[in-house]
């Protein structure tokens, strides 16, 4: 999104807008004109009071107190979610680009310069993610994977998951980033690898792990909590740390 100008930076030139939120419908009306329904005013800093403001084709200024003698009112619409308004409109540029109270809110306006600083800071983050991807061991990377993709982990190869770590970074590079550097995300997936290879057991009501050999309680899931998270708190515990152990041995 653009950021604030002043009429000391003013540019003349063609100026592109968007309908925030990337939505594009076939046709949208901006308000043109201040009413009790779409207040449209700004407020001067210099002059400390606020200004009303309309389009008006044959006026220079948007300002209702600058626009003199027969004015001819128009429409601002949208079209599929953009407005291009050329250099020759400056009046409904500086409108749309300076006062309207709507502007970064229900519309934006496309700055190149803006939008190459995204996109260098969205790579940076992509290419952050695929080094950290790249650098993960198999059962990190299956830790973070099984939060995506559930229960289907269990039965890839190491390569798979290697495979699909990276494409997860790539695609979803913030996420992967917060799981990778959530240390429960490794402990839940230690807990469900422990159930899968029949280590220990939780009950059909979710509520009590056990171990699978003598059927001893291990824990009591708290109420409304998911089990394998209350497990991987449960393993920070001085109790839960000797579990872990044990299970890890049983494992490994």
């Amino acid at each position: 999104m653009s950021t604030k100008k002043t009429t000391t930076e003013w540019e003349v030139k063609d100026r592109v807008y968007y309908l925030a939120g990337g939505i594009s419908p076939l046709t949208f009306t901006l308000a043109s004109k201040h009413t009790g329904a779409f207040p449209l005013m700004w407020f001067d800093e210099e002059l400390k009071y606020s200004r009303e403001l309309r389009y008006a084709t044959n006026q220079k200024s948007p300002f209702v107190d600058e626009q003199v003698g027969h004015v001819t009112l128009a429409h601002i619409v949208f079209q599929d979610g953009t407005l291009t308004v050329p250099k020759s409109q400056q009046a409904l540029q500086k409108l749309l680009s300076l006062y309207h109270p709507q502007r970064n809110i229900t519309y934006f306006e496309f700055d190149a310069v803006e939008e190459a600083k995204d996109d260098v800071e969205d790579l940076m983050l992509e290419v952050k993610a695929l080094n950290m991807a790249m650098e993960l061991d198999v059962t990190h990377a299956e830790a973070v994977l099984r939060v995506e993709q559930g229960s289907n982990v269990s039965t890839m190869s190491s390569q798979e998951i290697k495979r699909d770590i990276l494409l997860f970074a790539k695609s979803q590079p913030g996420l992967f980033m917060d799981l990778v550097n959530d240390e429960n995300v490794v402990l839940r997936n230690f807990a469900i690898k422990a159930r899968e290879m029949g280590v220990i057991k939780l009950d059909d009501d979710q509520r009590t792990f056990k171990w699978s050999a003598n059927g001893k309680k291990i824990m009591t899931v708290p109420f409304d909590e998911n089990p394998y998270s209350a497990m991987a708190a449960f393993f920070k515990t001085d109790e839960g740390i000797e579990v872990y152990k044990s299970i890890e041995k049983k494992i490994a």
